[in-house]
């Protein structure tokens, strides 16, 4: 008998196990967002597995096809496309995306200079730097505010990050490395599950990854063009967010790893390169020097003490939220590039050997970038399985249980949260003839949150004007409310735009926001609801996350129809 059927036998078999032994020990997955105990309960083994086994035949099938010898970067390109609109239907389920709309309206209402002046001053950064706001609002101000758009660029960062990822792997090694590095991406269902929604890690890891590509580019070819676009790609990569500044020090490496004994045009060209990126830096850093200091005080008083309290195991990372394939491989890859004393593999395996042996980071967010040259690292190691159609089945595997597992795990998990009823709800007002609704949060009442937040994470869901006329107080005391990871939204104030105008009982809808289906009205809000009726409730609630939003929509008498 031929060893390939054996071996594919081996790897199905071997694939399926793991998904059953992780889901066997799923209590020991102690992820923030997207925890195995969370998503699946005892009775999801049976609706999983025959859906994993069909994902898994399919791979045997798609493994016999032959590698895209033309366009393989294409072919990545709208494969991952493919797999990372299946997620969109997910609803915004971290509250840290109430920032990121709230400076990108601030663009699309104000223009970018407005938002190039006062960010950090009017327009509250906390420990944002401000590139991706901009986009985003930018995006909002060109096609208008509609979340889908902000899906569709994320998704598109995402797959930018695939054909990065496999240049990357083709540049430094050869075309299969590129291509299965490139398809492991696919591979971390938690990466997935975060392609859709209005955060920075995305956006970061993109432009991380092409500072990268970029570089090596820069270097090996030199041209007054090609340092210059690499220069633009490390300030953009500079202000995504502040750890990405520590992950950019992967970019000596490259020069390391590849050119330290080279050419003086080498050396000349690695110059021109930190000059010109200092200089674009420089631009924006100088003018807001201020407010990068006191988010840097920040960032050391309360977000780096914050990890130890957040974190998340390392077994919980690379065995549930990756999958354990890829971690496998990339532990063995170390071991392959030693034996071939690869000095090149220094330039892939620098930030995962920083943040995850040296620095310790167990917050998986913040390793999100670092997705691709964990990908890299795995598909080198992969390298080592002789035939090339095992080695294709493999990652296959891969790709095939971390899709299941996102559109039959993570996505209704996610679609059962709480956070959905903002979603229902500014889909309903858009349905709704009355041009604006009235916005009353109620105190949070698991979670020490500022209930104002809650207006963002609604209008990012609907085209009404969402008026808020409530001020959520002072910030609370005690230690749990200034330990807490949600203290940024204390600081939080709704714009002004969201005060704007009057509003009488006639002729707007009435929204309230609340954290229990049974929580009371305040005397105050009960005698704005007279003369409104209750029109729509939606109560969906996982009971897992503090933050919660029920959403209650009152409508006139007259309009409102019977719940």
């Amino acid at each position: 008998m031929e060893i390939a059927p054996l071996a594919h036998a081996a790897v199905m078999l071997l694939s399926l196990a793991v998904f059953l032994t992780l889901f066997v020990f799923r209590m020991q997955d102690d992820n923030r967002l997207t925890s195995w105990q969370w998503v699946f309960s005892g009775a999801d083994v049976f609706r999983i597995t025959p859906i994993l086994v069909v994902g898994l035949l399919l791979a045997f099938a798609l493994a016999r096809i032959p590698l895209p010898r033309r366009h393989p970067a294409s072919a990545l390109f709208v494969l991952s496309f493919a797999v990372g609109a299946l997620s969109w239907a997910e609803p915004e389920v971290i509250v840290d995306a109430a920032r990121y709309f709230t400076q990108a309206k601030h663009v699309e209402f104000y223009g970018v200079g407005y938002f190039l002046t006062e960010w950090g001053g009017q327009i509250t950064a906390w420990t944002d730097l401000p590139l991706v706001p901009l986009l985003y609002g930018l995006i909002f101000s060109l096609l208008g505010e509609n979340r889908i758009f902000i899906q569709v660029f994320t998704t598109l960062l995402f797959s930018g990050t695939v054909v990065l990822t496999y240049l990357i792997g083709k540049t430094l090694w050869d075309e299969a490395v590129g291509v299965y590095a490139g398809a492991l991406l696919l591979g971390m269902p938690f990466l997935l599950a975060q392609v859709p929604l209005m955060l920075v890690d995305v956006p970061t890891m993109f432009f991380l990854t092409l500072a990268v590509f970029m570089t090596i580019q820069a270097l090996e070819r030199g041209g007054t063009g090609l340092v210059a676009l690499a220069a633009v790609a490390v300030a953009f990569a500079f202000w995504t967010k502040y750890s990405a500044w520590l992950m950019l020090s992967v970019l000596p490496v490259v020069f390391l790893a590849r050119h330290r004994n080279g050419p003086r045009s080498v050396w000349l060209r690695a110059g021109a390169l930190t000059a010109a990126s200092a200089v674009l830096i420089g631009t924006i850093l100088l003018p807001n020097i201020d407010v990068i200091i006191g988010q840097l005080e920040l960032l050391q008083s309360y977000q780096a003490p914050g990890l130890r309290r957040w974190e998340e195991s390392f077994v919980s990372t690379f065995l549930f939220q990756i999958h354990p394939f890829i971690t496998c491989a990339a532990l063995f890859s170390a071991y392959a590039a030693y034996k071939r004393r690869d000095s090149r593999y220094a330039i892939i395996l620098w930030l995962p050997l920083l943040l995850v042996l040296l620095l310790e980071i167990k917050r998986i967010r913040y390793l999100l970038p670092v997705f691709p040259m964990l990908a890299l690292m795995a598909s080198y190691g992969l390298r080592e399985i002789r035939s090339g159609e095992v080695r294709k089945y493999v990652v296959l595997c891969i790709v095939a249980s971390s899709v299941v597992l996102m559109v039959f795990g993570f996505l209704p998990f996610a679609q059962k949260a709480s956070a959905v009823n903002l979603k229902q709800a500014g889909e309903y007002l858009d349905s709704l003839a009355a041009d604006r609704a009235v916005v009353i949060a109620l105190p949070q009442l698991h979670a020490p949150i500022n209930p104002a937040v809650s207006v963002p994470m609604l209008d990012l869901f609907t085209s009404k004007r969402l008026v808020y006329h409530h001020d959520s107080g002072p910030v609370p005391s005690g230690e749990a409310a200034n330990k807490s990871p949600l203290r940024f939204t204390w600081e939080y104030r709704n714009p002004a735009y969201y005060a704007a105008g009057t509003d009488g009982p006639g002729d707007t809808a009435v929204v309230v926001i609340a954290s229990d289906p049974a929580q009371p009205l305040p005397a105050s809000v009960g005698q704005r609801l007279q003369g409104y009726r209750l029109s729509r409730a939606f109560i969906d609630l996982e009971n897992v996350f503090g933050y919660r939003t029920i959403v209650k929509v009152y409508l006139p008498v007259r309009e409102a129809p019977q719940v």
